[in-house]
């Protein structure tokens, strides 16, 4: 099924491509690991194959924000249940704000999605259970005027990757490569699982 690096090669990068286009992909939501060595589940907006980035969504006041800036190392843990297959990455992670591509992503997102920008920031103590949103926004799709304030705490995750490593777990004998970038070209070997 994969003899050669090429095949595994095709298969990692069709599977981030997927996760990141088709919400049904198990490997949609995967789990992000900043330094801190804190992770949380995070949909997986965009791979760009060209730039071998990853894009996510978050809120500026998040605790893990202050983390990347500190420290950008980062890893991202994708797995596919169905398929037995593991992909681990490790990356650099970069907040942008102000940048043409977090323009673009708000520009892109739905009203209803971009509200959770208008509530209190991540982590924010609360007596009672609370989605964090104002009252008079609660299952409401605000207005455009209204998300004019949650612009400001919307940025884009970007993690530029330079580790990869794909684990096929199979009944006859797991299978495992691992793929390193080295001057921007991969280079890739077989690994014991």
């Amino acid at each position: 099924m994969f003899e050669t690096l090429e095949d595994v090669r095709r298969d990692l990068v069709g599977r981030l491509a997927r996760a990141a286009k088709d919400r049904k992909s198990p490997m949609h939501v995967p789990a992000v690991v900043t330094s801190d060595v804190d992770a949380r589940g995070m949909v997986l907006r965009e791979f760009n194959y060209e730039a071998w980035t990853l894009r996510f969504h978050t809120d500026t006041r998040a605790p893990k924000v202050a983390a990347i800036d500190a420290d950008p190392r980062m890893a991202v843990l994708f797995y596919d249940k169905a398929a037995k297959i593991q992909i681990r990455v490790r990356g650099t992670g970069r907040v942008l704000r102000d940048d043409p591509l977090t323009d673009m992503a708000w520009a892109n997102g739905s009203n209803f999605a971009r509200r959770c920008y208008l509530g209190d920031g991540p982590g924010t103590v609360s007596e009672q259970p609370t989605s964090g949103l104002p009252d008079d926004l609660e299952g409401v799709q605000p207005t455009d005027e209204q998300l004019i304030p949650a612009r400001d705490h919307f940025a884009v995750l970007q993690v530029e990757l330079a580790e990869l490593d794909w684990l096929y777990l199979a009944h006859t004998g797991h299978v495992r490569a691992q793929f390193v970038r080295v001057e921007g070209e991969w280079q890739g070997r077989w690994v014991s699982p």
